[in-house]
Parts: structure tokens; C-alpha cells; sequence
């Protein structure tokens, strides 16, 4: 129906007034819901998606795919600052200038779907644990086994990986090592400091055996292909891709130790926990998981309890 103009005088003063009154009450409303999404909270502003900084000290909402994803804080608002030693292959390490391996492509996919970038901070391995518990980042991927030990330091997400310690020699100065067991008093094993792979071999090692530490495990690797040492204990996959391109290396043996990696968090900070539970369960759910996995170890048999549900 074509509205026609008013014919009175008073219809132009009454439409007007009309029209104040709309104005008004959008400008409240408008201050209504600014009010209801709470001080600290993002706002949409626009049809684009794109959120006001908010105004808590590091507020970081329910961003996930999921919408279920409680509501957790980081260092840095709307970063995940994380810890690595970024030189163990094939979970964590620099090429070209680029984060790339396993975990990365964990935490990057995680971070996706949290509503989070990610930075990557390298720290040493013997000390990155009181780190991230002293907040000088926000969580650890380092191919971390979840230990008692550490767990008095940190607190662990729910294991993503199983792993193993292995045996490797120089097989040009020692072609018949073939085990741990054979290492005689004077002999020397290379292994990581505040590795699993150092505490397994201060309680299993031979008598006489000398324990030699290196602060990164590729030195390590190093200075066994220089003849410096008998043997190196680390974890099974490192070795296996770190020895590849090394042809006077040898992974000899395997030695089953029944460890799972974790990523750690300080205590303090719980809710980024759970909330990279909740999405490292929907991950393995989805197959976004084993997708990575392949990508990484194709060929391996994926663990079941990693295995997509449906």
C-alpha cells in the first residue's frame, strides 16, 4: 500500500517525532547489547566477523568449531605463545625459516580451531618444563613424555602420541653393538639432558658405562657420527628421522618404555588445558588426527585409541 503525505498541519511534526523516538530507542538498544556481551568480552562489529579488542587483561573466549570449548586465557590476548626446542624431527623443527613436523601441525590445527595464531618460542628441553610453569610461555610441544616427575612441575594435556626409547651406534667403528647390553665398562652413551631417554639410561645402562650429556640431541647425533662417543639413546622416532640421511648411523634397537607425549601447561592455567582437550578429542574424532599422523609417519600402523570414531 503507497503511503500518502499527511494532509493536516500536525502530520508532519507527529511523523518527525516518530522518528526520534525509533532513533532513540535503536541508540538503546544498541547500548543494551553492548552491556550484555560484558566488559572483557569481544563484540561483533560488522557483518564481516571481525571482534572489538576486548578490554580483560587476556580473556580469550569459547572460539572453537565446537562452541562447547570453555573459556581459558593466554600470555598475549588472542596468541598462543608456545615452547619448543624446535630442533627434533620429525615433531618439531625450523626449515627455510618455517615451523614444521608433527607437533607443529598439532598445535597450529589446534590453535585454528581455539580462535588463536600461534607463536613458537625455542627453549632448551632440560628447562623448558619450569618455564612454561614460571609463564614465559603458554604451552609446551616438545615431544614430551608425561612423566610423575614432571607432573609435579606442569600439568599435562591428554597423551597424543606413543613412543619408545632406541639404541644407536656408529656401525663403521662398532658394526657388532647391536644392544645396550653388550656396552662394556669405559664406553660412552650420548643421551639429552632432562630427557626420558637420560633417566632410563642412569637406571639401565651397564656398570662403568659413562653417561655423556648434550643439551640438543642433533649435537648429540653429531658428535657420534664423529666417533666421539659409543651410542646414543633417544626417542625411537626422532632417531629413526634424524639417522636417515646419516649413513654411518644405525638404529640398532628399540627399547620399549611405554611412554606418551603430552602438551604441558602451568598449573596455573587449567581452563587452556581442558580446552585443548576438548579440541585434541575432536581431532582425533574427525580424522583430522590420523590425516596428520600419515603425513608425518605414512606407512605406521595408527595407534587405535587414535583411530577416527565413525
Amino acid at each position: 500500500m503507497l503511503l500518502q503525505p499527511a494532509r493536516d498541519g500536525g502530520g508532519g511534526d507527529r511523523l518527525r517525532r516518530v522518528r526520534i523516538v525509533l532513533a532513540v530507542a535503536a541508540a538503546l538498544l544498541t547500548l543494551a547489547f553492548a552491556a550484555c556481551a560484558g566488559e572483557g568480552e569481544p563484540v561483533a562489529t560488522g557483518p564481516t566477523g571481525e571482534t572489538a579488542e576486548p578490554t580483560g587483561p587476556t580473556a580469550t573466549g569459547p572460539t572453537g568449531e565446537t562452541g562447547g570449548i570453555p573459556e581459558f586465557s593466554t600470555l598475549q590476548e588472542g596468541v598462543l605463545s608456545v615452547g619448543s626446542c624446535l630442533d627434533y624431527p620429525p615433531f618439531e623443527s625450523v626449515e627455510a625459516g618455517q615451523e614444521v613436523g608433527f607437533d607443529v601441525d598439532m598445535v597450529e590445527e589446534i590453535a585454528s580451531r581455539l580462535g588463536v595464531t600461534v607463536e613458537w618460542v625455542r627453549a632448551d628441553f632440560d628447562t623448558i618444563f619450569t618455564a612454561v610453569a614460571g609463564g614465559q610461555f603458554d604451552m609446551v610441544a616438545a615431544a614430551s613424555t608425561i612423566t610423575e616427575e614432571r607432573e609435579q612441575t606442569v600439568d599435562f594435556s591428554d597423551p597424543y602420541f606413543n613412543s619408545r626409547q632406541a639404541l644407536v651406534v656408529n656401525s663403521e667403528e662398532t658394526p657388532d653393538l647391536t644392544s645396550y647390553e653388550q656396552l662394556q665398562p669405559g664406553d660412552v652413551v650420548g643421551v639429552q639432558k632432562g630427557t626420558t631417554g637420560a633417566a632410563w639410561a642412569r637406571q639401565n645402562l651397564p656398570d662403568g658405562v659413562e653417561i655423556q650429556t648434550f643439551t640438543s640431541a642433533t649435537d648429540g647425533l653429531r658428535a657420534l657420527e664423529g666417533g666421539a662417543m659409543t651410542a646414543f639413546v633417544a626417542d625411537e622416532p626422532f632417531v629413526a628421522e634424524a639417522t636417515a640421511d646419516l649413513p654411518s648411523l644405525a638404529v640398532v634397537q628399540g627399547i620399549d618404555t611405554d611412554e606418551k607425549y603430552g602438551f604441558a601447561f602451568s598449573p596455573e592455567n587449567p581452563e587452556l588445558r581442558d580446552a585443548v582437550n576438548i579440541v585434541l578429542a575432536e581431532m582425533i574424532a574427525d580424522g583430522t588426527y590420523a590425516a596428520i599422523y600419515d603425513r608425518w609417519f605414512p606407512g605406521a600402523p595408527l595407534p587405535p585409541e587414535f583411530e577416527p570414531s565413525g
